[in-house]
């Protein structure tokens, strides 16, 4: 079975009331598609990163949020992983004030696991930062995951 690391976004996504957005209620339609349906075909990952960035905000919203991810598996934010995400920082792939998501992605890096999922597009699923995460992330020793969204995993 493939990997996935869910980013704090998509769980919010998930859970979420439905926005008067368009663009965001597509988003949240097309997470709840893949949660309802694609999601069976990986393991899918959380860290301590997402639980603790799930928690903050409203009460509700957050126990909606944490009890999506109830029962998935939680990957170590160990050294390493740290030490990757400084090294996206240091290379500018990651701004330092996005240092949460350099985080995420150096966890999901370290770990192994095949696909970050996100709605983050400004930091990580970003056209123009990949080609750098990719090569930092190589540099520093570990296969960088596919960064994508819930839409770019939709399936076969």
């Amino acid at each position: 079975m493939s990997t996935v690391y869910l980013e704090t976004t998509v769980v919010s996504y998930l859970t979420a009331r439905p926005s008067r957005d368009l663009v965001v209620a597509g988003h949240q339609q097309s997470t709840r598609e893949w949660w309802d349906g694609p999601r069976q075909r990986f393991t899918v990952y959380v860290s301590s990163l997402v639980v603790a960035e799930a928690q903050g905000g409203d009460a509700e919203a957050a126990r909606r949020r944490l009890e999506a991810m109830e029962g998935l598996p939680s990957l170590e934010v160990n050294d390493a992983a740290v030490a990757l995400g400084q090294a996206l920082i240091d290379g500018k792939a990651i701004a330092q004030r996005a240092a949460a998501d350099a985080l995420h992605i150096s966890v999901a890096a370290v770990h192994g696991i095949e696909y970050l999922l996100t709605w983050n597009m400004a930091h990580i699923a970003n056209a123009e930062l990949r080609p750098q995460i990719e090569r930092i992330c190589r540099a520093e020793g570990v296969e960088p995951p596919v960064l994508c969204t819930p839409e770019e995993l939709m399936g076969r």
